[in-house]
């Protein structure tokens, strides 16, 4: 069976990284963007939260049914660790939900609530292996549900910088 220890770490880890971001934009930026094409903090938060919610609610999905059976091509991708690099934009397919794009607080209490469900959701799978459960990646491929776990911390790392370079931008 497969340790979740690493994975709670990195979430952990990621989480602090992002709030503390988060925290450290001023206030009269948090709804600010430098360009029409680019979120401002509290669409990046909001983004982050949904992408979050989605990802659980898609694998209590897939773990309702017995896994699929994939040829061993199939189940290969592209490394998870790359979800946190800023080389390339890339255009997300949630769509934006504004009820989310909200007061930091409001918005750092909702992201609490998502990690909460993640958290207990990740408890509810102790003693089960996830492996065979998998699920698309829009861009790495296919992912079993550990790789989504720790997919959620690479994209919350990912946009850690992300609000960091908008806050420069506007700054400047």
């Amino acid at each position: 069976m497969r340790s979740l220890a690493p994975i709670l770490e990195l979430l952990q880890m990621s989480r602090n990284r992002f709030i503390a971001m988060a925290e450290s934009v001023p206030e009269n930026l948090w709804r600010k963007s430098p360009h029409t094409d680019t979120w401002s903090p509290a669409e990046v938060v909001a983004h982050v939260t949904m992408a979050e919610q989605f990802i659980i609610a898609r694998s209590k999905t897939v773990l309702r049914a017995p896994p699929k059976q994939l040829p061993l091509l199939k189940k290969f991708h592209l490394p998870v660790l790359l979800v946190a690099w800023r080389v390339r934009k890339r255009k997300t397919p949630i769509p934006m939900d504004s009820s989310f794009i909200v007061a930091r607080p409001q918005a750092l209490h909702r992201l609490a609530t998502a990690r909460e469900g993640t958290l207990a959701f990740i408890e509810s799978t102790q003693g089960q292996d996830l492996t065979a459960y998998r699920l698309p990646h829009p861009f790495l491929g296919s992912l079993n549900v550990y790789d989504w776990m720790r997919t959620i911390a690479y994209h919350e790392l990912r946009h850690a910088q992300q609000i960091r370079e908008v806050v420069e931008t506007i700054q400047r």
